[in-house]
């Protein structure tokens, strides 16, 4: 057993170093030369929120009326930001970097996977800054809160999977970003962040409600929310879809993704640096 962690360890040893240097350096690229710098990874999220809290649930009355819905709206928020962002800045790293693919040998996913991580410390920040004002809002936490970190991992995963495949993608067609740009607000609207799930299923569209549930994004997110901030109040896909089976399938979905995103760019990624 200590041979084969020896092993491994020797085998991605350099991988790891390389890994390490391309998080530190894209989290300080991220805020150089901004005044509030590393702050802007919570005030980001804040205003929008502030935004969205203003519009939605003020004025346009977009509420489930629990305690916890201003709350929930801003775990939302930044759960969709980190989705959205990881995504995005994924999909255009290895463009990005593709003077350093061309000086330096090492396994090219790194430059993704950095990116990726780099977004996950934003959300880390985020998430504590939830749960600190979550103390203050009606939040109910239980030991729930420990099936929180599972979740976190399969929307690491998904992001991790979609930013592999669009990255793959964007180095032969650069219309890729474009596109992607109208399929997350697509998707963004179509994820219970904004309106409560309760609002499609009084409006007689249950079975949009359970085919939206059944989305890998929407059934992390709603979760996260759920074993974080209200086991009471937050349905779950569980909670929503009578057949237990169909509540499999944003897990599998998120394996697929994963495996899809690790596939193609395997695939592609040898021609990467002839390309850029």
């Amino acid at each position: 057993m200590k041979q084969l962690v020896n092993r491994l360890q020797a085998r991605y040893h350099y991988a790891l170093v390389v890994f390490k240097e391309l998080v530190k350096t894209n989290f300080k690229l991220r805020y150089q030369g901004s005044f509030l710098g590393v702050l802007w990874s919570v005030l980001q999220p804040l205003m929008l929120f502030a935004v969205m809290y203003m519009v939605f649930v003020k004025f346009l009355k977009f509420s489930d009326g629990t305690p916890t819905f201003p709350i929930s709206l801003l775990c939302g928020t930044c759960l969709w930001q980190f989705f959205s962002e990881s995504t995005g800045m994924g999909m255009r790293s290895i463009v990005d970097r593709g003077d350093l693919l061309r000086k330096i040998h090492f396994p090219n996913y790194i430059i993704v996977a950095s990116t990726t991580m780099g977004s996950m410390i934003s959300l880390a920040i985020n998430l504590g800054v939830v749960i600190l004002f979550g103390t203050f809002a009606h939040a109910h936490y239980t030991w729930r809160v420990l099936l929180v970190i599972p979740s976190i991992v399969q929307l690491y995963a998904i992001s991790l999977g979609v930013a592999l495949l669009l990255g793959s993608l964007y180095v032969y067609f650069r219309d890729i970003g474009h596109i992607w740009e109208v399929v997350l607000q697509a998707m963004f609207y179509a994820t219970p962040i904004i309106y409560p799930i309760s609002m499609v299923v009084d409006r007689g569209f249950g079975w949009a409600a359970k085919v939206m549930m059944l989305m890998p994004t929407t059934q992390t997110i709603m979760d996260i929310r759920h074993n974080l901030l209200s086991p009471e109040y937050i349905p779950t896909v569980w909670t929503t879809v009578n057949n237990k089976w169909l509540c499999l399938i944003p897990y599998v979905s998120s394996i697929v993704i994963l495996w899809l995103g690790i596939h193609v760019f395997r695939k592609y990624s040898a021609k990467f640096a002839e390309v850029l």
